[in-house]
C-alpha cells in the first residue's frame, strides 16, 4: 500500500469520526431540550391538579368573587390545552393569564380573614407558589437548552450535519409582556 493511500484512509477515518462526533453532540442537545420541557410539563401537571382544590376552598369563602374564580379555572384549562398540544406560543399566553388570575385571587383573599386562616388555603397557596417558582426555574433551564440547540445547529460546520439530518430549531417558551409589567394594586382591590 502506498503512503498516499494510507494518508487517504486516515483522512477519511478522521472526517467520519468528526461527523459522527458532531451528529452525536446535536442529538444530545435535541434531547436536552426534550428533557427540559419534560421537567416543566411535570410541574404544570402538578399545578393543574392543585388549582381545583384551591378554587374549591376559595368558593366556600369568596361568594362575591365568582368571576375571579371562573377566570382562574378558564386560564387553567387554556394552559392544559396548550400543554397537551405542545403549543408553546399558546402556552406562554395562557400562563400569563393564569398567573395574573392567581395574583388577583391571592390579592382578593386578603379581604377574607377566615379564608386566609384556613389551613387548606394556606397549604395550597404555598404549594402553588412553590410550583410557580419551580416552573420559572425550569423555564429558564428550558430556554437555555433551546438556545444551545439553536445556536449549535446554525454554527458552521455543525449546520452541515444539522441540515443533512433535518435538525430543527426548538421553540422558546415566552410569556407575554403583561407578566413582566407592574401590577396595578388599585385595580386588584377596586
Amino acid at each position: 500500500m502506498s503512503l498516499f493511500l494510507v494518508g487517504l484512509v486516515i483522512a477519511i477515518i478522521l472526517v467520519v469520526t468528526w461527523a459522527v462526533s458532531l451528529y452525536n453532540a446535536l442529538v444530545r442537545l435535541k434531547h436536552a431540550v426534550t428533557k427540559a420541557w419534560s421537567n416543566i410539563d411535570v410541574l404544570l401537571k402538578q399545578r393543574h391538579d392543585e388549582l381545583p382544590k384551591l378554587v374549591a376552598t376559595c368558593q366556600q369563602y369568596m361568594q362575591h368573587e365568582r368571576q375571579t374564580l371562573q377566570e382562574v379555572i378558564a386560564a387553567r384549562n387554556a394552559v392544559s390545552s396548550a400543554r397537551e398540544q405542545h403549543d408553546l406560543g399558546a402556552l406562554g399566553s395562557a400562563e400569563t393569564g393564569l398567573r395574573l388570575g392567581l395574583g388577583k385571587l391571592f390579592a382578593l383573599a386578603e379581604n377574607y380573614p377566615e379564608l386566609k386562616a384556613n389551613e387548606s388555603f394556606q397549604f395550597l397557596q404555598q404549594r402553588i407558589s412553590g410550583l410557580e417558582n419551580g416552573i420559572a426555574d425550569r423555564r429558564e433551564l428550558y430556554n437555555e437548552a433551546v438556545n444551545l440547540n439553536n445556536v449549535r445547529i446554525e454554527q458552521f460546520p455543525d449546520v452541515l450535519i444539522a441540515r443533512y439530518f433535518n435538525f430543527v430549531a426548538a421553540e422558546w417558551l415566552r410569556f407575554s409582556e403583561a407578566e413582566t409589567a407592574d401590577v396595578d394594586i388599585k385595580n386588584l382591590f377596586g
